[in-house]
């Protein structure tokens, strides 16, 4: 996404850079992290013209060194890519280092939830924050004439992915390694490393961690935050 003209929460503007409480939606995310003890290093991916915002907004709210603004690509799969293969130039990823990806779009990821996920690695080799199906969920063919139902999958076997996702480092660049060697695109880091076979485990996700899609998720967003600080 390229940044537009207009106000802190206008149509042009970034997901990323949209303001919740004041604050950037990014900056809320970065939070998060550096709040975790175990989380040596934040790679932070985007295009090369949002570069010097971003850094200028690690300064301006003083969060630290420990994060590394990087140049991303014009897919996900891309820039969590470069982001990894700057980690490892940098020695900042072991083998067996847990390497987590989140989407800057999810502003109320829970330290418990990042925690949770960091030891579901550690056991498992590779995990994702997933949400337990609510809706019945119908699967369907595409025709001329509209979708048309072709069965009904039971709810206990579907989660929606939430993120973080992420795995051992070693897992994780096996996977994006294959998928560039067979030209593959996938949805998230866990379609690689399934594709990898590489078993993903799942940690319970919350519905907080939702996805900033629309201008009224913002003020759900702030709701949210509100909560939490009324209990703080």
């Amino acid at each position: 996404m390229s940044v537009g003209g207009g106000g802190a929460n206008s149509p042009a503007t970034p997901k990323q850079f949209l303001t919740i409480a004041g604050v950037p939606v990014l900056v809320h995310c970065l939070r998060a992290f550096l709040a975790v003890e175990r989380v040596e290093a934040i790679y932070v991916a985007v295009r090369a013209t949002e570069i010097k915002r971003v850094q200028a907004e690690v300064e301006e709210f003083g969060l630290g060194s420990k994060i590394h603004v990087v140049e991303g690509g014009d897919q996900r799969q891309q820039s969590v890519s470069n982001a990894l293969t700057q980690l490892v130039a940098e020695n900042n990823c072991g083998e067996d280092d847990v390497v987590l990806v989140h989407d800057a779009a999810r502003p109320l990821i829970g330290v418990g939830t990042i925690n949770r996920t960091i030891d579901a690695i550690a056991e498992h080799g590779a995990a994702i924050v997933g949400l337990p199906a609510v809706d019945t969920i119908k699967q369907v063919e595409r025709t001329s004439q509209g979708a048309l139902i072709t069965a009904t999958i039971p709810r206990e076997l579907i989660v929606q992915a939430q993120t973080p996702q992420g795995a051992r480092c070693g897992l994780l660049r096996r996977a994006f390694a294959e998928a560039v060697a067979d030209e593959f695109s996938g949805t998230d880091e866990a379609s690689l490393l399934e594709r990898s076979g590489i078993p993903v485990a799942v940690v319970p996700g919350s519905a907080k961690n939702f996805k900033i899609t629309q201008p009224g998720d913002l003020e759900l967003a702030e709701f949210y935050l509100g909560q939490q600080t009324r209990k703080a």
